[in-house]
C-alpha cells in the first residue's frame, strides 16, 4: 500500500536542464518558439508546492479551454485557482488584454506559422487535453497568416464519416488558397494511425480539385518529447 505521507514528485523549474526553461527557451530561440503554457508560465513567474509554474500554467489551460477560454475568464475565476491569486491574475489580464490589442491593430498582427512546431504551440495548449478526437482546420492566407480555425469534426475523425465538403467548405467560401489539418489524440500518442493516413490522403486529394493546398496534418497529443507529429514531415499521406 502506498505510503499516504509520501509527497507527490515534480520537477522544480530550478531543477530542469537549463536548454528546457521557458525563460532561457525565449531568451535563446524567441518567444514565438515557446509552446502557449511556457509563455503563461514565464508571466505566472512561479508555481505551488505541489505543482511547478509550468504544470500550473498546463492545468489553467485545461481548465478555461485553451487560451481563448482563458481570455474570457473573468477576474474573479482566475484569482480563484489555487496558485493563481489576485497579483497573477492582474498580470495574466494585462498580458492578454495587450494581445487582444494588438490583433486589432489590424492583418500585419496575424499569427505566422511556419512549421510544425508553430502550429503545435498555436493550438496544443487547449487541444491536448480534450477528452474527444476532434479535427480542426487552418485556414492560411499566401503569407501564411492564419486567417480562422474552423472545427470540422469531434468525436469521430474517421474515413467513413470525414467529407471533404465538410473540411474545405470554409476555406471554400473565404476564399483562403491554403490549410492545415489538426486534430487530436486524447490517448496522448501523437503517433497517426492507420486511419488517420487514410483520411489525410482522401483530404489532400479532394483538396487539389478545389484548388486547395492541404500544407501539413498535425497530430497534437502529449505524451512524446514535442507532444505532436507532423505527417508531412513524416511522409505520411503527402507524396
Amino acid at each position: 500500500m502506498e505510503n499516504p505521507q509520501r509527497p507527490t514528485y515534480h520537477v522544480l523549474i530550478r531543477n530542469m536542464p537549463t536548454e528546457e526553461r521557458p525563460r532561457e527557451r525565449l531568451r535563446e530561440r524567441g518567444a514565438s518558439y515557446l509552446s502557449n503554457a511556457e509563455l503563461i508560465a514565464i508571466l505566472l513567474r512561479t508555481g505551488t508546492p505541489a505543482e511547478n509554474v509550468l504544470e500550473l500554467a498546463n492545468r489553467l489551460l485545461s481548465t478555461f479551454g485553451g487560451l481563448g477560454g482563458l481570455a474570457k475568464a473573468s477576474y474573479e475565476e482566475l484569482a480563484a485557482i489555487h496558485g493563481v491569486g489576485e497579483a497573477k491574475t492582474a498580470q495574466l489580464k494585462a498580458a492578454l488584454e495587450l494581445g487582444l490589442r494588438l490583433l486589432a491593430t489590424g492583418g500585419e498582427a496575424r499569427v505566422v506559422v511556419s512549421s510544425p512546431r508553430d502550429i503545435a504551440n498555436l493550438v496544443m495548449g487547449e487541444m491536448a487535453f480534450l477528452e474527444q478526437e476532434c479535427l480542426r482546420v487552418l485556414l492560411l492566407n499566401s503569407k501564411n497568416q492564419v486567417m480562422g480555425i474552423t472545427e470540422v469534426y469531434r468525436a469521430n475523425v474517421s474515413a467513413t464519416t470525414v467529407r471533404a465538403a465538410e473540411v474545405f467548405s470554409e476555406a471554400v467560401r473565404s476564399n483562403h488558397p491554403f490549410v492545415i489539418l489538426v486534430h487530436n489524440h486524447p490517448s496522448g500518442d501523437p503517433t497517426p494511425s492507420p486511419e488517420d493516413i487514410r483520411v489525410t490522403e482522401q483530404l489532400v486529394q479532394a483538396a487539389r480539385l478545389l484548388d486547395i493546398e492541404v500544407l501539413d496534418h498535425v497530430v497534437i497529443g502529449r505524451n512524446s518529447y514535442n507532444g505532436y507529429v507532423s505527417m508531412k514531415e513524416r511522409k505520411l499521406a503527402f507524396g
